[in-house]
């Protein structure tokens, strides 16, 4: 059981409108609000099963009239000073939320019929939520106030979360008072000498608190005395936290847990036995709580850990579980995380030379921001228990290494397809080699030719073609040179996008168009090939000067190819491609391999972009720098992007350099996904800018190139806002693996396309 005195997720006012009440139901997940007035005084609830017995009781479906119509207005409550036994026994019958009232029956509290979770701060600790990272500053600042204040600031630059302090009273927690430490034992007389000259009281403590406010760090703090308690929960800390010493004072916990403030209890110095008690005591009281597995020597031999342990004190508690770690090093609290640990406390320091044990088991800020990193990295790798999926790198990595289903021989279409006529081979394009038992018997519905792949088409009765499709815009289709009359068989599009490898820039253009000697009956655009010969990535924002001035040539050839294409073709692509040449669609580099850079650093980067395009002819073309996604995929691994990205800074480039852009939407997606920003704002910035479009759907950060419609962005509200800020820019579906089993995919994509476009 959880007792929550944040009341804010869960309450509005009885006025405010029943919209209002089921957005806040939905954010908190607890399918529940609890209105009051503007007093506080508890009027109602109302449930999704409130809500729907309004709905179906024949009210007007009216989202805007007050909450408190359609709410429960005599719902279960109990007095705030409820028994633990009293507060479960009015849980049941699908209520999991009780409201706990002072003697006037204002809400001050929620019972909660749950011990999974709880929040400490602006930060929630449950199994599906970031691990809280908690920066332990303790008596680390060596009594100065200022040297606590740059530990706050180095810890927040760092990546905690928390930033943890502790708290005595001297005179209340020791037998001698503050008065010496004569007569004790060489241990206890080294703590209490390290404390006399060290420790903060709660006025220059709450000092530094204010400083932690004003910097927008949450702080947590070691409550070791009931007098510190009540200082600390008057003072408002969002969580106490009780030190390995302090896991058997029964009667400490008691009195820290009467606040109800979240508490958060470190098992190190225990037995089983000794923690088993402890839980129990944390049940009684109704606190929200996590226990957290330590090992109190310091530093901690590696060998005492006994981080398997962390699996047992979850079952033991049932409550979220962490570790406090006093060992070298950072790998083990990362190890942690990838034991179950949803909290991580780690000791801080500026120089491990300090006097005093703790310092000697701190991290320096640079190596807490490492382990920050890598804390957040095991996070992502931890992934869920859902069925297996193949990721976009996996699916590209199949395409090149895996087998796929071919024919050995020419095949007309009604012939029954036999063991004899399929045969395995590379690459995985088509069907996978265990569909061959599904194939073998059917009947062909299209012709083959030996070698040809067979596709999942060939497992049922229809084959998607080409047609002619109505767009208000130019639109075109991505091709090779090789695939020109297998994409051009059912549709004449407007223009062809040839994606080049690297080997078809070296091809002579006349050798390749002569079997056309009328030239093609449409436009075409190019895009230039992100990977060259000897494993070279084409990158103009690089540093290394003979990189960019290999990446300065290579672009050269494209753009001097894209020239000499023209007159192979006997219409324009679009409206101003007669005075303005075809489009060439580039990515132009700013990637990195093993972090992201500073955003300070990518003005320049871009102005070395910039630099390296002006060294170029790009006459009679329209060079076009790619919108680009944070994580790429090249040649099935991925790599972290920092320029055309954000499209903030995208637009200014195209602004300040006078340059334009191909929007690809997919990639702008994942990136406004990835900076929490709204695709419509995006779209706004980028549009005016846009001279060429790769229309394509997206999911999360890096599901790049997924079928039209079955992504995540909202394509009747992208194509207003492209009629409105790109009127007549040309486009092609850029589907990954569109161009199989005959333009498959591409095929897909502009019959979904058509309705909006």
């Amino acid at each position: 059981m959880i007792i929550e005195r944040d009341l804010t997720p869960y309450v509005v006012y009885s006025g405010d409108p029943v919209l209002r009440a089921l957005e806040k139901i939905t954010a908190n997940k607890a399918r529940v609000i609890f209105l009051v007035d503007a007093h506080g005084h508890l009027d109602g609830v109302l449930s999704d099963g409130d809500f729907r017995r309004w709905v179906s009781g024949g009210a007007r479906l009216d989202v805007d009239v007050p909450a408190l119509e359609a709410a429960n207005t005599t719902p279960r409550s109990l007095p705030i000073g409820s028994s633990p036994a009293e507060i479960a026994h009015a849980f049941g019958s699908g209520i999991d939320h009780v409201a706990l009232v002072d003697e006037r029956h204002h809400l001050v509290a929620i019972a909660i019929n749950r011990a999974d979770e709880l929040r400490i701060g602006r930060h929630l600790v449950a199994h599906d939520a970031p691990t809280l990272v908690i920066a332990e500053i303790g008596i680390n600042h060596q009594g100065d106030i200022d040297l606590a204040k740059r530990l706050v600031d180095e810890s927040k630059l760092a990546g905690a979360d928390i930033v943890k302090f502790q708290l005595r009273d001297m005179e209340a927690l020791y037998r001698q008072g503050s008065a010496g430490s004569g007569g004790e034992d060489l241990g206890p007389q080294y703590t209490l000498d390290l404390l006399a000259k060290y420790n903060l009281d709660a006025d220059h403590l709450f000092t530094v608190f204010d400083h932690c406010a004003e910097v927008g760090v949450d702080v947590m703090c070691t409550a070791w005395d009931p007098r510190s308690v009540d200082r600390l929960v008057d003072y408002g800390v969002p969580s106490l936290k009780v030190a390995s010493a302090d896991m058997t004072n029964h009667a400490l916990l008691r009195h820290m847990a009467a606040s109800g403030t979240p508490m958060v209890i470190s098992t190190g110095m225990s037995t089983e036995g000794e923690i088993r008690e402890t839980i129990e005591v944390m049940r009684s009281t109704g606190v929200a709580h996590a226990f957290l597995h330590c090992q109190s020597t310091y530093p901690a031999p590696f060998k005492d850990l006994n981080l398997a342990y962390l699996t047992r004190l979850a079952e033991l508690a049932q409550t979220p579980v962490g570790y406090s770690g006093h060992e070298r090093g950072f790998h083990v609290p990362v190890a942690a995380v990838a034991l179950g640990a949803r909290i991580i406390e780690k000791h801080v320091t500026v120089d491990r030379d300090l006097e005093g044990n703790d310092h000697k088991v701190s991290l320096l800020p640079e190596e807490f921001a490492e382990m920050v990193q890598r804390i957040r990295e095991i996070e992502e790798a931890l992934g869920s228990t859902a069925p297996r999926a193949v990721s976009t790198g996996e699916m590209m990595n199949r395409v090149n290494l895996a087998k796929s289903l071919v024919a050995t021989r020419r095949i007309e279409v009604g012939e029954v397809l036999t063991a004899a006529d399929v045969d395995i081979k590379s690459p995985g394009r088509g069907l996978q080699p265990n569909a061959f038992d599904k194939l073998v018997g059917r009947t062909a519905n299209r012709a083959l030719d030996a070698g040809d792949f067979f596709y999942a088409t060939d497992l049922g009765d229809g084959v998607p073609t080409g047609r002619d499709y109505a767009f208000q815009r130019p639109w075109g289709l991505a091709v090779r040179y090789h695939d020109i009359e297998a994409m051009t068989r059912d549709t004449t599009p407007d223009f062809l996008e040839f994606h080049f490898s690297y080997k078809d820039v070296d091809l002579p253009v006349a050798e390749v168009f002569e079997k056309y000697p009328d030239g093609l009956p449409m436009g075409f655009t190019t895009h230039s090939p992100d990977l060259f010969a000897g494993d070279f990535l084409l990158n103009l924002a690089s540093d290394d000067d003979a990189h960019w001035e290999r990446s300065i040539r290579e672009l050269q050839r494209v753009v001097d190819t894209t020239r000499e294409m023209q007159k192979h073709f006997r219409r324009p692509a679009d409206a101003r491609a007669d005075e303005q040449g075809p489009v060439i669609v580039a990515s132009l580099g700013g990637f990195t391999t093993d972090a992201f850079v500073a955003p300070a650093e990518r003005q320049a980067m871009y102005a070395r972009v910039a630099a390296g395009l002006a060294r170029i002819d790009d006459s009679g073309v329209r060079l076009c720098a790619q919108t680009l996604p944070p994580y790429p995929w090249y040649m099935g691994g991925q790599l972290y992007c920092n320029l055309f990205v954000d499209p903030r800074d995208t637009a200014d480039f195209a602004a300040t350099y006078d340059r334009r852009l191909c929007f690809d939407v997919s990639h702008s997606k994942l990136a406004a996904n990835y900076l929490g920003m709204s695709f419509a704002e995006a779209t706004d910035l980028l549009a005016p800018h846009t001279e060429h479009l790769h229309l394509v759907d997206a999911t999360g950060v890096d599901g790049e190139g997924v079928q039209v419609g079955d992504g995540e962005i909202d394509w009747p509200v992208l194509a207003q806002q492209l009629d409105a800020h790109a009127p007549g820019v040309s486009f092609i579906p850029e589907i990954w693996q569109g161009h199989v089993n005959d333009g498959e995919g591409f095929w897909i994509a502009l019959e979904r396309l058509e309705q909006w476009f």
